[in-house]
């Protein structure tokens, strides 16, 4: 097993190639091993960006999570690789299932038909990758509430605190959109990852995009988001707040690099194509497109419109 160097000041762990920690800047220790720089080759998509394994098998290949064209793109910088895979529990026929059920739940404004008339074009597994994070930070924080207001509406309150992170995701994909991995991130089990990917054979399994030092900055951002967050619900008093700003000194960072599942699926309702993104471990979270019926649309509008009207006539007879 692979043994991890922390840094001697602070205890992250250093990876390979870090001269120093990126937390606290303490110089790493000589290691014995040597970093070589491989040039690798990816299928980048051109359409969304994602990239994925190289495989000279594939035939005029098309991206799994647009659909859109993929080019080969030699990488002359290390790719960073994921370090776990959570393993695909919802099979195919459960995601066929689950898309069946929320099409029929979609509300009124949509067709009848929609859920016996949508064919299934395409249904692929895919495993799309983020980071996952725990830190330690002090957090300075400042704001306005409501308490102590006096005569004003606000009064300003300010302190500093320790903050702990744990568990917290950061998508690196280029594939799913940020907001089809909130919808899909909830239904992933992180006590479940494994060595290697399991329960989906073929699946397109995405590819670490991002440098270190920017996957960094994008951990350390989103740090910050969740301490105006925390200090705004949990440290300002007062049932209102405002203008709330926190500031983060870091003094631990461990980061993982995992790879989700899911499935990507293209159904067709007369003559377009809508995407759905269905979570690979519970098939309960999905976010996706649907179209809407028009004639129902001008209906209610036209009923909105009447009731207006008589409401207006019953008004103006009043008066």
């Amino acid at each position: 097993m692979k043994t991890t160097t922390l840094c001697e000041r602070c205890e992250t762990p250093l990876e390979s190639g870090d001269l120093r920690c990126s937390i606290c800047g303490q110089a790493a220790p000589l290691r014995e091993e040597l970093r070589r720089d491989v040039a690798v080759q990816i299928l980048r998509c051109t359409g969304c960006g994602a990239a994925v394994a190289y495989d000279p098998a594939h035939q005029a290949p098309a991206c799994s999570f647009c659909g859109a064209v993929m080019q080969v793109e030699t990488q002359d910088d290390p790719l960073e690789q994921s370090q776990g895979y959570l393993p695909f529990t919802v099979d195919q026929d459960q995601a066929r299932k689950s898309l069946r059920h929320w099409l029929g739940t979609l509300g009124w404004f949509r067709p009848d038909s929609l859920k016996s008339a949508a064919k299934i074009e395409q249904l692929t597994p895919i495993w799309w990758v983020g980071w996952v994070f725990d830190a330690d930070a002090h957090v300075c924080w400042a704001g306005d509430s409501n308490v102590d207001a006096g005569r004003s509406a606000w009064a300003p309150h300010s302190g500093e605190t320790a903050m702990n992170f744990d568990d917290i995701l950061v998508s690196a994909s280029r594939g799913l959109t940020k907001e089809e991995v909130d919808a899909v991130a909830p239904g992933c089990d992180l006590s479940s990852v494994t060595d290697q990917p399991q329960g989906a054979e073929g699946a397109t399994i995405e590819q670490f995009d991002l440098q270190r030092s920017q996957a960094r900055q994008q951990i350390v951002y989103t740090i910050r988001q969740l301490a105006d967050s925390r200090a705004a619900n949990e440290h300002i008093p007062g049932t209102n707040s405002r203008n709330v700003k926190a500031s983060v000194i870091l003094r631990k960072l461990v980061t993982r690099r995992y790879s989700f599942p899911a499935y990507v699926l293209a159904y067709r309702y007369q003559d377009r194509l809508y995407r759905v993104v269905i979570c690979g471990q519970d098939a309960r979270r999905l976010i996706g497109s649907a179209p809407y019926s028009i004639p129902k649309i001008i209906l209610a509008a036209t009923a909105a419109a009447a009731a207006l009207l008589v409401v207006a006539g019953i008004v103006m007879s009043a008066q």
